[in-house]
């Protein structure tokens, strides 16, 4: 039986992570990226996939664990019979191989404690060669090597191709073990030394979480969610993942399970806004370089996703072998949703730009011109109907949230020039365009029977991204269609007293069966939305539950399903801790005096 999701803490090294579960077992690694193929698979299969768990001889879960204030070193303890022991672990900053740091440590008496590591390299598929080298062990298949440093004798089983180590710690015993990948055709790189990878992990991290400008209420669980952000960005070039993992069900045992280890352009504004009210002006500038890299060329190919470095080839596939997480298959690697037309990207381009440019990020050449490309393009091409935020692969619709973020890219585009008049445009074109785009979601994407805002064009279904309306200004928050709309869009999708993306009852909408968690993102919408509209004391019991459905170690996914209490699809999910960080500087303010 696979943990819950929740039972799982984060390590990484801001180009990968691990997954460390509470029976001290790292089930899901991927080396050298987070878009890697993983050498601990047994998230999505069994043991036979590859994971490394050091825990206490006998011992099923933990006792407690933590990070170390404001980092990402995690701590989990162990009490049993005998005593009780710490094994911390990370995986330090790194300009070079990537390294797994695992420290066990005895707290009181003497525990005797087993390592068992099975790599598998390939997602679980191929079993490598395991040898002595330099007195340590080395496994070698294909492109991949890792070698495991390791205080403790280790010895390799033949019975399950795993290597363990046995061994006793008493109080203040101290003993390391350290995982390295690096390419199988390359020397060996030079080992690190665990006990000062793990002081200067804890320096660097709280020199970093110091800038944080946020000092409100919750301000730990905002922290934690920055820190999150910080260790899914990939930071050879500034890209933030959406999420760490592939596969994670939104339905138990369901097929809605896809690949988050990429880029989505619908992260932009929301990234960017969350990293500079912050204080993080650094990373929101890594962020702003690496989108403008991503979207270079045609405007007609602008896509809604792109790898870590901005590659456009996600092509997606199943693995057959792994047997998914609580039975959920297929598992897929890739995304064919690269392929959809998403207008609503475009409206997210031009608003983070612009809100660069307002914000005083560094000029970046040809930015201006990147913009007008776009304009050109969506002057002939938004009124064509697409797939929408959600990616839905039952059609293309005349969404209404992507009608409205074509409005904003207008909107924005003559703001720049209202701003700047030194710059050239179509200042009297995108006006008029955005007068029409506006006329024709009033006209078409309203239903004034009910008072709300729908999904598409004619439908009478609804969507939680309608409450980001007054949030982008596409109307004020007193306007009488955008109170409808919140109190429709609560009514209809509110289950737990959290939100659905949309309605699961029109399974023409996404083209799938079975069904999905809330979506925590829109739930943080919605608090905003309430905040906007003058009632805050609800906004603020919302965000409260909203922090409450954390895991202990403050990590959400994707989605909730408040009926079973548990924490649904890929984690930990960029998209809900940006959500909780936009949130709390929303109701609180940088300095919690709002």
């Amino acid at each position: 039986m696979h943990p819950r999701i929740e039972d799982y803490a984060l390590i990484g090294d801001e180009q990968t992570t691990a997954l460390v579960g509470k029976d001290g077992s790292i089930d899901w690694l991927c080396l050298p990226r987070f878009d890697s193929a993983a050498c601990f698979a047994k998230l999505l299969g069994d043991e036979d996939n590859g994971y490394w768990r050091i825990a206490p001889k006998g011992a099923e879960r933990c006792s407690r664990r933590a990070y170390r204030r404001d980092t990402l070193v995690l701590d989990t303890v162990w009490e049993t019979d005998e005593g009780a022991v710490r094994v911390t672990d990370l995986m330090p900053q790194r300009d070079r191989a990537p390294d797994v740091v695992r420290i066990v440590e005895g707290l009181r008496g003497e525990v005797t404690v087993h390592s068992a590591l099975r790599l598998r390299f390939d997602y679980g598929s191929i079993v490598p060669w395991v040898r002595r080298a330099d007195g340590h062990r080395v496994a070698v298949a294909g492109p991949d090597s890792a070698w495991l440093r390791s205080e403790p004798e280790v010895r390799t089983w033949g019975e399950d191709f795993g290597t363990h180590a046995e061994f006793t710690v008493g109080e203040g015993d101290k003993v390391a073990f350290v995982l390295t990948w690096h390419p199988s055709h390359e020397p060996r790189p030079p080992l690190v030394d665990p006990y000062d990878s793990l002081r200067h992990s804890v320096d660097d991290w709280r020199t970093w979480t110091s800038r944080c400008r946020y000092d409100g209420p919750h301000r730990d669980a905002v922290v934690r969610s920055l820190i999150t952000l910080k260790a899914l960005t990939y930071a050879p070039t500034g890209g933030i993942v959406a999420a760490p993992t592939t596969s994670l069900p939104e339905e138990p045992g369901g097929v809605r399970n896809w690949d988050y280890r990429y880029c989505w352009l619908r992260d932009s504004t929301l990234t960017l806004g969350a990293l500079l009210a912050a204080g993080y002006q650094e990373e929101a500038e890594a962020w702003r370089n690496w989108l403008l890299r991503a979207v270079a060329g045609d405007p007609a190919d602008l896509q809604i996703m792109y790898g870590l470095a901005g590659e456009r080839r996600l092509p997606e596939h199943e693995l057959p072998w792994l047997s998914g997480y609580a039975e959920s298959t297929p598992v897929r690697i890739g995304n064919d949703a690269v392929n959809q037309l998403q207008l609503d990207v475009y409206g997210e381009v031009m608003d983070s730009l612009s809100l660069a440019r307002s914000s005083g990020l560094s000029a970046q050449p040809d930015v201006w011109a990147v913009q007008c490309a776009l304009m050109d393009f969506l002057r002939t091409a938004w009124r064509q109907p697409d797939e929408g935020l959600w990616e839905v692969r039952g059609g293309r619709r005349q969404f209404v949230h992507s009608k409205v973020m074509v409005w904003v890219a207008a909107d924005r585009a003559v703001h720049t020039l209202e701003t700047h008049p030194e710059l050239d445009g179509d200042l009297d074109g995108w006006r008029a365009m955005r007068d029409e785009v506006h006329r024709e979601v009033c006209e078409n994407g309203y239903d004034p029977e009910r008072n709300t805002f729908t999904q598409s064009y004619g439908s009478r279904e609804l969507d939680a991204a309608l409450l980001l309306i007054p949030r982008v200004g596409f109307l004020p928050p007193d306007d009488p269609r955008v109170l409808g709309t919140i109190d429709a869009v609560r009514k209809e999708l509110e289950h737990g007293g959290l939100l659905h993306r949309y309605s699961l009852d029109d399974t023409a909408v996404d083209g799938l069966p079975g069904s999905e968690g809330t979506f925590l993102v829109c739930s943080f919408w919605l608090a905003d939305a309430l905040h906007m509209t003058g009632r805050t004391q609800e906004a603020r019991q919302l965000f409260e539950r909203l922090v409450g459905l954390a895991n202990d170690v403050g990590l959400l996914a994707e989605e909730y399903d408040p009926v079973a209490a548990r924490q649904l699809g890929n984690f930990p999910q960029a998209f809900s801790h940006i959500g909780l960080v936009n949130t709390a500087l929303a109701l609180f303010g940088a300095d919690g005096a709002g």
